[in-house]
């Protein structure tokens, strides 16, 4: 049983794009410039850390980054996720995965990623907001110590792991003064994501998403709200637009992934935070980082013997 799953926000790094420009990716991907409205390979290949900090540009960047992996090791421009029996992705890495299962065209959702990043961008300028990672810990203590200081429990990502959100004030408070027996990490991210504070942009994105159409996913989804595989695509588009102010229960993600029988997860690019997580949680699955075209033969064989007969067959 295979899932293959998408990072989010915080995972780039300078020229990691790179390595994918090579032959027809490089005409996929200027399509995908066209749909993001910005120049996708310089900014995946020549910007600094800085640069692609930036909500704007991180966003789109991110999702092109997986369709352009994912189309290469499935060789389908359509379902780009095609074989795998779950998809799954990690904030705005759910419209990587719903580009991958067929819910939106690759060019529809680079363009509602865009309307979504410039509206959390425009969102996170109204005040200064931010995240830190709250590592180890009680869970319930975390959340209550992240809740009396006014803040969001943002992320949930499983076992050691819950990312506080809120005004810098807030997330400096908590930095300060961390709930017992754990850590606090300050994030390299322009705002308070999946927050209250993110509510333009959730203007925004609901806006756009109301001029498309969804198709139901080609292979189960899984949100990012409760864990759920959603059968139709209206639904998942619905949940793109509320999740921009609701958390992220990745923990849940995991959960039903286990509850599924997955044996093998692979990350798309920028690869290895999710399998990370899975590492820790998810003891017994095995774990494949796909980052560079050279890893695609092994890539191929991961998926060959993990995914069930009829995702293969579909």
């Amino acid at each position: 049983m295979l899932a293959i799953v998408a990072p989010g926000q915080g995972a780039q790094t300078p020229g990691f794009l790179a390595p994918w420009l090579t032959g027809p990716a490089t005409d996929t991907l200027d399509g995908f410039s066209q749909a993001a409205g910005i120049d996708l390979a310089f900014y995946g290949t020549q910007a600094d850390a800085e640069t692609i900090r930036d909500t704007a540009i991180a966003q789109p960047l991110l999702v092109a980054a997986g369709l352009l992996a994912a189309e290469a090791l499935t060789g389908d421009a359509q379902v780009p996720f095609r074989g795998a029996d779950i998809a799954a992705g990690h904030s705005v890495g759910e419209f990587t995965a719903a580009a991958g299962v067929g819910v939106l065209s690759p060019l529809d959702a680079l363009a509602l990623v865009r309307e979504r990043a410039l509206g959390m961008a425009e969102a996170s300028a109204l005040r200064p907001t931010t995240m830190a990672a709250v590592l180890r810990g009680d869970a319930e203590a975390v959340v209550a110590a992240i809740e009396a200081l006014g803040a969001t429990a943002a992320n949930h990502n499983g076992t050691g792991q819950i990312v506080a959100a809120g005004t810098a004030e807030q997330i400096a408070e908590l930095k300060a003064n961390p709930p017992a027996g754990s850590r606090v990490v300050p994030l390299s991210v322009a705002g308070a994501f999946h927050t209250a504070h993110m509510e333009p942009g959730r203007v925004r994105l609901a806006a756009a998403a109301a001029t498309l159409t969804a198709s139901d996913p080609a292979v189960t989804l899984l949100s990012n709200a409760d864990g759920t595989a959603i059968a139709h695509g209206a639904e998942y588009l619905s949940r793109l637009v509320s999740q921009v102010t609701s958390p992220v229960r990745w923990d849940l993600c995991m959960a039903a992934m286990a509850d599924l029988g997955v044996t093998g997860i692979l990350e798309l690019p920028p690869a290895g935070t999710l399998t990370g997580i899975a590492k820790r949680n998810l003891p017994g699955v095995a774990l494949f980082n796909l980052n560079t075209p050279d890893q695609l033969d092994d890539a191929r064989a991961f998926v060959a013997e993990h995914a069930s007969t009829s995702s293969q067959e579909a």
